[in-house]
């Protein structure tokens, strides 16, 4: 039976995240220490101490997020658990491509502090938003964000991640046009997310091209592990192609359901969500209800996914 490891996107952090684990694993003691080099402050303090006003700053949230489920992949390859597939729902990604030996792990904690910084820039606070449209098809989002790019400003759909829920992103007042119009065309409902920027929409370019400048300082390398890619949902291994991938996928949409839909066509049966939070979790059970599903973030949820593990090894 084939296991697809995947990694959770911004959203899942919480203070006090991983403390268990890093006091019983010193792989996880080692992984945040190296983190903590890397940025040059204590991103470690601030998972287990916050305060939560600092670890939701996305130039913060994106290291402590990608720290946490490297981690916890460590843990799992020290168990003897490798996966067929990898793959991360946007910053996620990232994750995805240490695991599979794409990034080194320290590079990864700096380029994503990086990003995180762009992404924050390219829009000043207050001018774009986001938002979630729950229980519309895919063609009237998409076409709704289009009538409304005309008339008010620049709103997209940006997340299509599983049946029923997709995320649009944008100016502010577009955005805000786009839920009324949304709900006007049968979306249950539209709810505004609390976020800093409006990821993943062409408004991010100027930060997908800062963003490319880091990663021509960095070492990649081919996937030991074939990765699923946000931008296209399709399988990449060479390093060239998945450096591409991460400077367009900045600004533009990430297609999760696409993205899990692949991994299912090359024969997945399992899902472990490895990191904070079961997002993604709950994601691929409105794709697909018949795998078998998984998360560690948590000493309690390691010892239960390593049990599952065993049972279908």
């Amino acid at each position: 039976m084939k296991t697809a490891f995947v990694f959770p996107g911004q959203g899942s952090q919480k203070v006090g995240m991983m403390k268990g684990l890093y006091e019983a694993f010193p792989i996880v003691k080692q992984r945040f220490e190296e983190a903590d080099q890397a940025l040059g402050y204590s991103i470690t303090k601030l998972c287990f101490e916050g305060p939560d006003t600092e670890l939701v700053k996305t130039a913060n949230t994106q290291p402590a997020i990608l720290t946490a489920s490297v981690a916890c992949y460590e843990i799992l390859k020290e168990k003897g658990y490798t996966p067929d597939l990898v793959g991360g729902h946007s910053l996620g990604e990232y994750s995805a491509l240490v695991a599979a030996g794409v990034l080194d792990f320290k590079d990864a904690v700096y380029v994503v502090h990086k990003r995180g910084e762009y992404m924050q820039e390219a829009v000043p606070l207050g001018q774009g938003a986001m938002s979630a449209i729950i229980a519309l098809d895919r063609d009237k989002v998409v076409a709704v964000c289009e009538k409304v790019s005309k008339e008010v400003g620049p709103v997209q759909a940006v997340n299509f991640n599983c049946p029923g829920q997709i995320v649009i992103a944008g100016q502010t007042e577009a955005v805000e046009k786009a839920n009324e119009e949304m709900k006007a065309a049968g979306a249950k409902r539209a709810i505004t997310l609390p976020v800093s920027a409006p990821f993943h929409s062409t408004l991010m370019e100027p930060a997908a091209l800062r963003l490319k400048e880091e990663l021509d300082k960095i070492q990649i390398s081919d996937a030991q592990i074939p990765v699923v890619a946000n931008v296209t949902g399709t399988i990449l291994t060479k390093a060239q192609d998945i450096k591409d991938s991460l400077v367009v996928q900045a600004a533009h949409p990430v297609l999760w359901e696409d993205c899990v839909a692949t991994m299912i066509k090359e024969g997945i049966e399992n899902f472990v969500e490895v990191g904070p939070g079961k997002v993604l979790t709950g994601f691929t059970k409105k794709i697909d209800r018949s795998r078998k599903l998984a998360n560690v973030e948590d000493v309690d949820s390691l010892n239960k996914t390593l049990e599952f593990l065993e049972g279908v090894r």
